[in-house]
């Protein structure tokens, strides 16, 4: 046929000119369209005037070392005080000063002033709104190192976690948001159904207002510029309420928003910070339009019985215990810096991270000799003493009182403890716990049902090496939020994962790398909470809907039939239900017949009309 002949043309053609056949050519061809829908937009408005912003660091946002400094006594010092917050390096306890914390008038004046914001705001086109995330991620290219020294400084993490959980994946959601946000914000034309043949049917997507944001201390820098991207991308004000153990960040990343805001003319107010306790997120949850929160379960009840009083909607993002599945038919070995990399990425202060390596029999031994000795290996102290440093502070000093809790239990209960298992005694001037390896944890120890959110690599036996028991074991948890499998059949590592409770999986890689794309929506269910950040949903979780029907021309009118007008003429039972059969009904014959009986049911019926 002709699209034979056309595919052999082509394909000599390609020969003579090119050396290689159609289907190279093709393969290339896409590979390029591909390339070029992800980096094209960046190298034409790498020439386009994107606005250089200056914000200039103070010495202990800069430098590394602040010798010299009086050291925080978080038993001695905290909870004195609830009109202010006290800030310190969990690494080094060095004090870093104290915020005043935001009264409940304070948070009803910040949201007054981001809703003047935002009615400025939402007025703002899709241009205006991509130039502020070009502008912050020029800023962040350009700034990488202080950025990562204050989330270093704050967090305790080293500069390596910093730079892939705070810098990369924020990076990303931005060059994201820029390349396709727009398309899933405008409106959406659906089916119009067949009673609205003559009308057009769209969602429109409407910005909810003020955003409010109950953000946790892990990632201090990401866990601010996630919803603040999402929400002014789709045209909210938004106000951030940061943790009180990672309040001391806001000063210089509030530095650069405002920076950010002012290059491209948005209005000052669209971004706040609220820094205090309980009472202060209280206040925000109170008096938002929207919430997401990211925390414990506990406090995620307690925001939802907040806003239940005002109604307003929330997303809850509250954690998991994500299961790691290592099948019979991996190398331990090689799989080994994976494991490590994802338990002890932020010592293991992530959302989404695996807490449950789920071993089978066959391959258990050997997977938790190789484990055991990377962990043994790996030096931890001060993450901004040295870039050779691969194991950071922990941020949340009762957590600390936690781990050694759950580790005390599985010990107890029989587990076996291949590496750390304690409070790192060599660094006492800082919140340090050792990287913990614990082998032939059982379900009815504590740390295999609550989330741990902390270094410790928990490792389970799967007996008969059964993918069924692999399962169980993994679904048998209240936390549903990631998950991954690794086979060496990729097929067999995707059929278990599809059969994981889990709103993520990450087929042969560690659960993270979902969250890399960006496109995919961030979020769990059960315990792990519902609602969904980043991809399409993140950015209109961040609307309300609007459903719009319209006429597909002016001239046409809305018009009653004859047959339903008040007062009854006593032909509407018929006329509908010869226009339901007309419109639903099976079969030529009984849509003909339908349409007999529309036209009877509406002629003019003598002394009614």
């Amino acid at each position: 046929g002709v699209f034979t002949v056309t595919v052999v043309a082509l394909d000599a053609a390609c020969d003579n000119y090119l050396g290689c056949d159609i289907l190279a050519v093709a393969l290339v061809a896409i590979i390029g369209a591909k390339m070029w829908s992800w980096f094209g937009q960046d190298l034409l408005t790498a020439y386009s005037p994107t606005p250089q912003v200056i914000v200039k660091a103070e010495d202990e946002e800069r430098c590394r070392d602040l010798s010299g400094r009086r050291k925080f006594s978080y038993e001695a010092e905290w909870g004195k005080s609830h009109t202010s917050v006290p800030c310190w390096d969990p690494a080094t306890l060095f004090y870093l000063g104290e915020l005043k914390a935001h009264s409940e008038a304070d948070v009803r004046k910040i949201i007054e002033r981001a809703r003047t914001a935002q009615l400025q705001w939402k007025e703002s086109s899709f241009a205006q709104r991509r130039q502020f995330l070009r502008t912050l991620k020029r800023f962040i290219l350009e700034n990488m190192e202080t950025i990562t020294t204050v989330a270093c400084r704050e967090s305790g993490k080293t500069m390596i976690d910093a730079l892939i959980g705070e810098i990369t994946v924020t990076l990303e959601k931005i060059r994201w948001t820029v390349a396709n946000g727009e398309k899933y914000l405008l409106p959406e034309y659906r089916d119009s159904g067949l009673m609205n043949l003559h009308k057009t049917s769209r969602v429109e997507w409407v910005p909810v207002g003020v955003v409010g944001a109950l953000v946790p201390w892990n990632y201090p820098f990401h866990n601010v510029f996630n919803p603040l991207i999402a929400a002014l991308f789709t045209g909210n004000a938004i106000v951030i309420k940061v943790s009180e153990f990672a309040s001391w960040s806001t000063g210089y990343y509030g530095r650069v928003i405002q920076a950010c805001l002012k290059a491209v003319g948005a209005p000052p107010d669209l971004v706040q910070f609220a820094i205090g306790y309980a009472e202060t997120g209280s206040a925000l949850v109170s008096r938002a339009d929207k919430v997401i929160f990211v925390g414990s379960v506990g406090v995620g009840r307690k925001v939802m019985e907040t806003a239940s009083r005002t109604l307003t909607p929330v997303i809850l993002e509250l954690g998991g215990k994500d299961p790691f599945i290592v099948c019979d038919d991996t190398k331990p070995k090689e799989l080994a810096q994976l494991v490590v990399r994802g338990a002890y990425q932020n010592m293991g202060q992530n959302c989404a991270g695996p807490e449950r390596f789920i071993v089978y029999d066959k391959v258990y031994d050997s997977f938790c000799e190789e484990i055991a000795s990377l962990v043994k290996s790996m030096r931890q102290g001060p993450p901004l003493s040295s870039d050779f440093v691969d194991c950071g502070a922990c941020v949340h000093p009762p957590s600390l009182e936690n781990y050694q809790r759950l580790v005390d239990d599985a010990v107890a209960k029989g587990a076996r403890v291949l590496a750390g298992g304690s409070r790192n005694n060599a660094l006492p001037s800082g919140q340090f716990f050792e990287p913990t390896v614990l082998a032939d944890v059982r379900e009815d120890m504590l740390i295999a049902q609550e989330e741990t959110f902390g270094p410790i690599l928990s490792i389970f036996r799967v007996k008969g090496d059964s993918d069924a028991e692999a399962v169980r074991l993994a679904n048998a948890c209240r936390f549903a939020l990631s998950s991954c499998a690794h086979s060496g059949d990729q097929a067999r590592a995707a059929r278990i994962c599809s059969r994981l409770e889990a709103g993520m999986a990450s087929v042969n890689d560690i659960e993270g790398t979902t969250y890399l794309s960006q496109s995919l929506p961030f979020g769990g269910f059960k315990d792990s909470g519902f609602g969904r950040f980043a991809g399409p949903e993140g950015l209109r979780g961040f609307c309300h809907e609007r459903s719009i029907v319209q006429n597909r021309a002016s001239f046409l009118k809305a018009s009653i039939p004859r047959a339903i007008a008040y007062p009854a003429n006593g032909q509407g039972p018929a006329f509908c239900m010869a226009l339901n059969k007309l419109l639903y009904c099976n079969g030529l014959t009984a849509k003909i017949r339908a349409l007999v009986d529309i036209v009877c049911a509406s002629l003019p019926v003598a002394g009614r009309d």
